[in-house]
């Protein structure tokens, strides 16, 4: 396929073709326009949130049994815990994929029933979804972009895990991200979004705006499953990740 044709069948997936056409700042109102830029994301001047955004600090964890661990040993703490009850329900841990020197790092609440089978976080039609998602953004799953979950285990029925579950499991989190060092994290959904800010928000109070993960910029959107379900909210999605892209370059 070449490249115009990928561009548009992207485009198509996110709700976002024909090409739409770049206007002025209008102000805000309850159901926002959606227009998509001519010119490549990197060239499009974003619309900055400048309201006072109330401060919260990290959740972090107070267990420090694998803050020393590497990669190797990480994995294996995670394939062998037992420390919430999840584990006795899923087929495996789903520790996380891609590259571990990313600079992207997107994180999602936890794997359903596809991941629990293959053992790799996003890999049903959410995962395609996130998959097109980063190719508007000229990236791609492996190719300095790391995918990790909340929990490592799939709750029952694919519900939302529980607070004591998140708790159990956060530390892992922590350490992968201590390891890989992004530039930038985005928070797939409510339930990522509230875990690392340690806050319980509204996903829209918490959109459109750059947030602080321990000195990383972390930006929150739509879980890409949420998005299968509600097809009208890709542009919103398509604007948040214009503003993951215009905060990575703005650490350059």
């Amino acid at each position: 396929m070449c490249a115009v044709n990928r561009d548009e069948a992207i485009l198509r997936e996110l709700n976002l073709y024909p090409l739409w056409v770049k206007r002025a700042a209008a102000p805000a109102v309850a159901e926002p326009a959606v227009v998509a830029p001519q010119a490549p994301v990197a060239e499009v001047a974003l619309l900055r949130v400048v309201q006072p955004v109330p401060v919260v600090e990290p959740r972090v964890s107070r267990d420090e049994s694998c803050a020393d661990l590497g990669w190797a040993e990480l994995k294996a703490r995670v394939q062998n815990c037992s420390a919430c009850a999840l584990r006795a329900g899923c087929k495996q841990t789903v520790f996380g994929v891609g590259d571990e020197k990313a600079d992207w790092l997107f994180v999602g609440e936890g794997p359903g029933a596809e991941e629990d089978e293959r053992g790799e976080p996003f890999v049903g039609q959410a995962g395609q979804l996130l998959d097109n998602m980063l190719m508007a953004i000229k990236l791609k799953r492996g190719r300095a972009v790391y995918i990790a979950n909340v929990v490592k285990c799939r709750p029952p029925g694919n519900r939302t895990p529980a607070a004591e579950e998140i708790k159990q499991c956060l530390s892992y989190l922590q350490r992968q991200i201590q390891l890989l060092q992004p530039r930038v994290i985005v928070a797939l959904g409510k339930t990522a979004a509230t875990a690392l800010l340690g806050a319980d928000a509204t996903l829209g109070s918490l959109r459109g705006k750059v947030h602080d993960y321990c000195g990383t910029p972390l930006i929150i959107t739509y879980h890409p499953a949420y998005l299968l379900r509600t097809p009208a909210d890709k542009a919103q999605a398509w604007q948040d990740l214009r503003l993951a892209v215009a905060t990575m370059q703005d650490l350059s």
